[in-house]
């Protein structure tokens, strides 16, 4: 249902004489809004009257929704260009941003296959390095597009690294399509190319001829929430039609899942896992000896676990938190693939289990204790071995390097050391630094504190303040909040070149260890989803309420940010304690908790939030669902909100809705509807783009604080 027709006349006269005060320096009020007609819609959910008054700005194909659009995002970046510091800001984050930089190299045969970005690049570059042989460019993405908006997604290199698997995303969206690329020629195949690749993920043959993979259709009549319930798996033969690929696992019609598809090294395993969102994962595995007519076996299905399962020398290692929240490995035979056959080898520990894998004909493990890294390394049958030491309290990657051979990669950084990348020998333990992040910033002017603190009940809850040595607790500092809370992602202390500006304008910058995230196990997880949500809103406010009761902040300087999951997080805490916070950056976000299901890939996330479809869960959600919670006359926080018009994954209808709602309604800051032209939920993949951002948030968050 949509407003009536006779309104649609005066939103387009209103989008088109939009006003603005003078000057912002000089203006506390809000400026003149583009017109946002409310509707009369009202939608009746087990027996609740739930009011969608902006239900018509959900479909951005309507003319009057583009125009709309337009004189928000006009709006947004005249105010915003107008702010004082505003340039100075940017040019900071040019110098901090453009350098160079590297990512973790994997190595395939010969051949180190890395991304590297030279500090005038806008776009990293796929680069190969062959034996003693120099470097080489592989891919370049920054030739594409005339305006950089086609971005080089996951890429995977045969083992014997004659080939390379490689995602091309238009406007850097989840959408993609899978190339080919002959790695000692640089060409594309022009027959290998396979369009629906959003969850590709290939895995390759030993002998290179090609590989399983995770197909979703194209076409534009399948409903775009039931998409990922079309998922199969496939596998794809070199030189072959694509659209005749065998399919291994076809679709099993739950757009919840997620299935995937990898290969052991000696190709004797093949592993199909259907993970049921980010809380348990159903396994199979078939032995390739047998032939493609071989069953696939069940080794864990139907079970509240996650498994994460790496085949190797006949075998399955599985990382899991069946019966340990904190995670173990054990060790499957696959033909005595029941839980009862089942031998532990490396049992819970008080830190959590993160990643797992095999190098060097050894385990990798890698842990978190108090959300930091630990690395260590174990023998095949578990014993331990060696930890790799780490500079300081940090992060570190998951080591990677062959199966059967001695060298490993991993990199390592904290809020205050720019990423390292680091060789080790698994047989030895020596090793040397292969890259250094180096940006201008002194590093020593700053360091961390971690707290800890109750939440609303009680448990307690961790995070890392970022400050100047020295700093007063007078309550006089600007703070900046940052937070996620959920699908098990941590926050860790990594390191982030885009709070520097912040930092070196006398501010703080903090990150808070939210249940729904991993950092102490499954059970922290689940703590803060579906039922449970509200505990990681009231894990954040708590935060906010220590920075002030420390003296670190007041809440006339209190900013908070988030994206995605974290751009829920910060709608919830603004309209849940207006008077907490002073500043909003709510970035891609999840608002419209009652129907964000519907849109995008929204009900791959069901098993994470519930549905307000079910009863049972629909009281939870409808509680604290931002948009539902705009009350008129009330004086929220002044809110950025940053959208991406590409964004594929997590629908613009949230942000537009929610902008529209808060302006209607609030009576404090200004908000603001600032939208990226030709950029995914990831942004633009531009580095211009991320500076202009940075910019318009600090300089948004500074004006607001004076």
């Amino acid at each position: 249902m949509h407003p009536h027709r006779s309104f649609t006349a005066a939103l387009l006269a209103a989008c088109a004489c939009t006003t603005m005060r003078p000057s912002p320096k000089a203006a506390a009020a809000p400026p003149e809004y583009p017109s946002s007609l409310r509707g009369d819609v009202v939608d009746v959910l087990h027996g609740e009257r739930v009011a969608d008054p902006y239900r018509w700005l959900e479909d951005a194909s309507r003319p009057e929704v583009k125009d709309w659009m337009a004189a928000q995002d006009g709006l947004a970046r005249r105010w915003l260009g107008r702010l004082p510091g505003r340039d100075d800001i940017a040019r900071r984050a040019q110098e901090l941003l453009y350098v160079e930089s590297a990512g973790v190299p994997v190595k395939r045969g010969e051949r180190l296959f890395f991304m590297r970005r030279a500090a005038r690049q806008e776009k990293a570059v796929l680069w190969v390095k062959d034996g003693a042989a120099p470097e080489r460019v592989l891919l370049d993405p920054n030739g594409w597009s005339r305006d950089g908006s086609v971005a080089l997604g996951g890429w995977e290199p045969s083992w014997d690294g004659r080939r390379l698997a490689y995602q091309v995303k238009p406007n850097n969206s989840d959408e993609a399509i899978l190339h080919v690329v002959a790695v000692d020629s640089g060409e594309v195949s022009q027959v290998d190319e396979i369009p629906g690749a959003k969850y590709a993920s290939p895995s390759w043959t030993p002998d290179g001829g090609g590989f399983y993979y995770t197909w979703i259709p194209s076409d534009p009549r399948i409903p775009v929430d039931e998409r990922p319930g079309w998922q199969e798996v496939r596998f794809h033969r070199l030189g072959e039609d694509p659209s005749r690929d065998a399919v291994i696992r076809e679709r099993n019609g739950d757009p919840t899942t997620f299935v995937q598809a990898q290969v052991s090294r000696d190709g004797r395993l093949l592993v199909v896992t259907l993970a049921h969102g980010w809380s348990a994962t159903d396994v199979w595995v078939r032995d390739l000896r047998a032939g493609d007519a071989a069953p696939l076996v069940p080794v864990a299905v139907g079970r509240p676990h996650i498994y994460d399962v790496w085949p190797y020398a006949g075998r399955l290692f599985i990382r899991t938190n069946d019966g340990a929240p904190l995670w173990r490995v054990v060790v499957v035979d696959p033909a005595r693939p029941e839980p009862e056959h089942w031998t532990e080898i490396v049992p819970e520990r008080e830190a959590t289990l993160q990643g797992l894998s095999v190098v060097g004909g050894h385990l990798a493990l890698s842990y978190l204790e108090r959300a930091a890294s630990r690395l260590e390394i174990r023998t095949i049958d578990g014993r331990a071995v060696r930890t790799i030491p780490l500079p300081s309290l940090g992060i570190a990657s998951q080591p990677s390097g062959e199966e059967d051979e001695d060298e490993a990669f991993y990199s390592f950084e904290s809020f205050t050391i720019p990423r390292e990348i680091h060789r080790t020998s698994i047989r030895d333990g020596n090793g040397s630094r292969w890259f250094k992040l180096d940006v201008p910033v002194d590093p020593g002017r700053y360091q961390i504190t971690q707290a800890t603190f109750p939440s609303r009940d009680g448990t307690p809850v961790s995070m890392f303040i970022v400050h100047a040595r020295g700093a007063k607790r007078d309550g006089t500092s600007p703070a900046l909040l940052y937070g996620y809370g959920g699908f098990q992602v941590p926050m860790t202390p990594s390191f982030r070149a885009s709070i520097y500006p912040w930092l070196e304008r006398g501010g703080i910058w903090a990150v808070a260890n939210l249940r729904g995230g991993s950092e102490y196990g499954e059970a922290w997880h689940q703590g803060g989803m579906r039922e449970r949500k509200q505990n990681t809103f009231d894990d954040f406010i708590a935060a906010a309420e220590h920075l002030v009761r420390e003296g670190w902040t007041a809440p006339a300087r209190l900013a908070i940010q988030g994206g995605s999951n974290g751009g829920l997080l910060v709608g919830a805490a603004l309209t849940q304690r207006p008077d907490l916070f002073r500043v909003a950056l709510c970035e891609v976000p999840l608002l419209d908790m009652v129907r964000y299901h519907r849109f995008g890939s929204g009900r791959t996330w069901i098993q994470e939030y519930g549905s307000a479809d079910d009863p049972a869960l629909f009281a939870a959600i409808r509680a604290y669902s931002p948009y539902h919670h705009v009350e008129d006359g009330k004086a929220y926080p002044a809110t950025l909100l940053l959208s991406a018009d590409a964004d594929d994954r997590v629908d613009p209808m949230h942000a537009r809705k929610f902008a529209a709602a808060l302006q209607h309604a609030s009576r404090g800051g200004p908000v603001l509807l600032r939208i990226e032209a030709n950029a995914g939920h990831g942004g633009a993949d531009l580095l211009r783009s991320e500076v202009e951002k940075i910019a318009d948030r600090y300089a948004f968050a500074l004006s607001q604080m004076n």
